[in-house]
């Protein structure tokens, strides 16, 4: 992208969340959120959700990051991303259903604040999840931070340092709301895989019924059934003209086999323990 178009891409950003701003007390809440897994097909899940004609998507981007990054900027702020009411309404007299609206920002689910923070100013809205083998995400999330700037590292020497990364973070953001944790948000390579145990906390926040959760290798290979799955969880009618598709993949280097069996052997307690919670063997152990 050329700076010119960033350039006014953030004059038309700055302009929008102005406008947003002012008309805040007119805009929907959001009735849906895709809290993650970062590299799960989170990005895939929302541009298929944003196809149905009763859901409207949130001006700017599928990402508005407010429970994690954003929220001292208050809900106002959070709320002007959203459509008005008023073309909710219209939509509606035109379809009969009522439309939704929600966005995407992966790292809320394991954000150390973000799910209290949802739990909190959106008791309604329903909480949707994808999950992929931990192994693969975790190359996956390596290659994305790599080429973003944020790893500077090979992967092995990665996951040798994630725990001297880490250490204390959640802790220091718990104890400071301010303070913002480069490592946790993008080098936790083997701790995000942990679903099991952002999925306890986001229930016991929120409780099962407001969650959701896909398996992104079923989505991916058999896309219908979980969108249809997704859908009647959301409350809404079926649609049958949705396009699928695979959104922000990147290539990447085989992993060494010996590195692969290693990170597996770690995650096998974890999706265990995630089968029981979750009441189905995970794909990526079947």
């Amino acid at each position: 992208m050329s700076a010119a178009r960033e350039q006014m891409l953030k004059v038309a950003r700055v302009g929008t969340l102005a406008v947003g701003r002012v008309t805040q007390g007119a805009r929907m809440d959001p009735t849906f959120l895709i809290v993650g897994a970062q590299r799960c097909g989170t990005t895939s899940m929302f541009k298929v959700l944003r196809q149905h004609p009763a859901v409207l998507a949130p001006a700017l981007q599928k990402g508005v990051h407010y429970f994690d990054k954003n929220y001292p900027l208050g809900p106002g702020w959070y709320r002007g991303h959203f459509p008005l009411r008023a073309t909710a309404s219209r939509l509606e007299s035109k379809t009969g259903v009522a439309p939704q609206t929600g966005e995407s920002s992966p790292y809320y689910m394991f954000h150390p604040l973000a799910a209290e923070r949802i739990a909190h100013d959106l008791p309604e809205t329903k909480l949707i999840v994808l999950l992929r083998d931990p192994v693969e995400r975790a190359i996956s999330a390596f290659t994305h931070e790599t080429a973003r700037g944020f790893e500077t590292e090979s992967f092995e020497r990665a996951l040798e340092l994630e725990p001297v990364r880490i250490a204390g973070e959640r802790d220091k953001m718990l104890a400071e709301p301010g303070y913002d944790s480069t490592h946790l948000q993008h080098n936790a390579y083997v701790t995000r895989g942990q679903y099991i145990e952002q999925l306890e906390r986001l229930e016991s926040l929120v409780g099962r019924d407001r969650l959701h959760v896909v398996d992104s290798h079923d989505f991916f290979t058999d896309p219908a059934p979980v969108y249809a799955a997704v859908c009647s969880f959301l409350g809404l009618p079926e649609f049958q003209g949705a396009m699928f598709d695979q959104h922000n993949a990147r290539p990447r280097s085989p992993m060494p086999g010996d590195l692969a069996a290693r990170l597996d052997e770690h995650f096998r307690p974890y999706d265990e323990r995630l089968a029981q919670w979750w009441g189905q063997v995970p794909g990526w152990r079947r």
